[in-house]
């Protein structure tokens, strides 16, 4: 029985190994791998090796894996990528797995410089992917440092910038909290939104030359070919959309594009070797299949794959809404807490404030009480020497007989009793008048005494409807779409013919930033805020054509329909005159 062979498999985020047989073909073992990862959306993606003269190839799926140019080694080593893009992710990616998968590449290809972004667009990327790492921004969670170990920006934009790590992660977090809400696969799929505008995204780079032998670089992507000068691959000079092709075909290093216009010349240029024509030629057929596929109804299969990931959607979304009323309910219910504990404290101040007045009050009363005893107890002596004197008036009266001695005596005693009884009635009116005054302050005393008390009764009794309720819980498919029948060793492919015109793409399209004002907005913002911190002396070329192409008002869809215009006769003798 022959001996299995070792294969490990490495997709973008993940090392997949397997044993397979020396007849494995390609097909069975990129079955294997999408089997494994629960990958449907198999038409985009494929394998790619490094073959024995060091250059990356894709794994033809038709042929037995160890028959194709695979650098020996143990285990044999495959990267798992995307080969074709979407023309707009929005529309065309339904899986969360077919999502993830393009926003790890694409995310590394923007970080690596492959795809050139601009500095304020790489800022809001950056924080669209912490949302889609760490979820809502929370303050006791997301203290400063916490992106400390995240590469989130392209090396050229950080070294551009007079900013230390600290301000980076500031301004990402900024508008990483403006994110709030959004589910981390609407975070993934925004990033990419914003990144399919980038000149670059998607496109794969051939070097070329005419028949004058200008060097040049030929751009195959979703949307057609593009030709770009040796020094701009920002801004194609040439374009021609899928649907002006009719034949594709190559001898040799010779390559050569036959229009669908009968009238124009065929479009020639020369690779530097025979291999980068076949590939050439696998990515113009994978492309303008699935042109061709966007432009039909869709299969069984995939109107499937849509209804039961709209389904899902659903479920999640309806399962995302309870949550947040759960959690919404919960940090109301918190929030309560707080202003009732708030209220409490308050309430207990209030209530020491009220004891005091109390306690004052009480002192009060029993010094009044106390007064009016004062008071009781003079009134009772006044009375008794009233006596005394009316007795000795009567006496006086009695006594006119007596000698004159003896009444003088007892008129000095009498005028005596008099002054003495003249002083207790002033000191009597005068402690009636502190009565009076006195008796007012207690029945003030008592009225707060009473407020006191209820103040102390409310205080400590809450209210019914004050009571917190506990909350409750806050809580395969192994069509391959024909995508790799390329028949290796044949050098010429007719595409299919169009029954109706069909329309460019491109000249209907507009950018995310153009036709979203807040994103304009931030862009805009984000532009501003990074300029005065720009050290102009770091700028790159590509830095220098991005902005020049923002001064002329392009963009990289502005700039396809001004390259595709005209018929093909036109543009091919512009080639040709490159």
């Amino acid at each position: 029985m022959p001996k299995p062979v070792n294969v490990r498999v490495t997709t973008i985020d993940a090392e997949l190994e397997f044993a397979i047989q020396p007849n494995t073909t390609g097909k069975q073992l990129f079955d294997q791998v999408v089997k494994t990862i629960g990958l449907r959306e198999i038409w985009f993606f494929g394998l790619q090796y490094t073959d024995s003269k060091g250059y990356q190839t894709w794994l033809k799926l038709n042929k037995k894996v160890l028959s194709q140019d695979v650098k020996k080694e143990s285990p044999l080593q495959f990267k798992f990528r995307a080969k074709f893009y979407p023309e707009d992710v929005a529309e065309e990616i339904i899986q969360d797995i077919t999502l993830r998968l393009f926003y790890l590449q694409v995310k590394n290809a923007i970080l690596s410089d492959e795809i050139y972004c601009p500095p304020e667009t790489s800022v809001l990327l950056a924080s669209y992917a912490v949302q889609a790492k760490y979820g809502d921004f929370q303050k006791d969670l997301h203290a400063p440092g916490f992106l400390a170990n995240d590469r989130l920006l392209p090396e050229r934009v950080m070294q551009q910038h007079k900013l230390s790590r600290e301000e980076w992660e500031e301004r990402i977090t900024n508008w990483y909290g403006e994110h709030r809400g959004m589910l981390r696969e609407d975070a993934m799929m925004e990033y990419l939104k914003i990144a399919q505008d980038l000149e670059m995204y998607g496109v794969n780079y051939f070097e070329i030359k005419n028949k004058k032998g200008t060097e040049l670089w030929l751009g195959v992507d979703a949307l057609g070919l593009n030709i770009y000068e040796k020094d701009d691959r920002l801004t194609p000079k040439i374009g021609f959309p899928w649907s002006e092709i009719r034949n594709i075909s190559f001898n040799d290093r010779k390559f050569v594009i036959k229009p669908i216009d009968k009238k124009a010349p065929d479009f020639v240029f020369f690779a530097p070797r025979l291999r980068i024509n076949k590939r050439i030629l696998t990515l113009c057929m994978g492309n303008h299949e699935l042109y061709m596929r966007r432009r039909k109804p869709d299969t069984i299969e995939v109107q499937q794959m849509k209804a039961q990931n709209k389904e899902e959607k659903l479920a999640k979304q309806q399962e995302r809404e309870k949550l947040q009323r759960e959690i919404a309910a919960r940090e109301k219910a918190e929030k309560m807490q707080a202003e009732y504990e708030e209220r409490f404290r308050s309430m207990q101040q209030e209530m020491e404030r009220r004891q005091g007045e109390l306690s004052t009050a009480q002192d009060t009363i029993r010094k009044l009480e106390e007064q009016l005893r004062e008071t009781q107890v003079a009134k009772e002596e006044l009375v008794q020497q009233q006596q005394e004197l009316h007795e000795m008036m009567i006496r006086l009266e009695e006594s006119k007989n007596l000698e004159a001695e003896e009444r003088a005596r007892l008129e000095e005693e009498i005028n005596s009793k008099q002054t003495e009884v003249a002083e207790i009635v002033s000191e009597v009116q005068r402690k009636e008048e502190e009565n009076r005054q006195l008796q007012q302050e207690m029945e003030e005393a008592r009225r707060r005494q009473d407020e006191a008390s209820q103040a102390l009764i409310a205080a400590s009794t809450t209210p019914k409807h004050h009571h917190l309720q506990e909350i409750e819980g806050a809580s395969d498919d192994d069509d391959d779409d024909d995508d790799e029948k390329m028949t290796n060793g044949d050098t010429s492919r007719d595409l299919m013919s169009y029954d109706d015109d069909v329309n460019d793409p491109v000249n209907e399209r507009i950018t995310l930033a153009e036709k979203n004002e807040r994103l304009q907005h931030q862009l805009r913002s984000l532009k501003e805020d990074l300029a005065n911190t720009r050290d102009d002396q770091a700028e790159t070329t590509m830095d220098k054509i991005h902005k020049e192409n923002v001064k002329q008002g392009r963009d990289k869809y502005k700039t396809l329909r001004e390259v595709r215009k005209g018929n093909t006769k036109r543009r091919v003798d512009q080639f040709e005159n490159m």
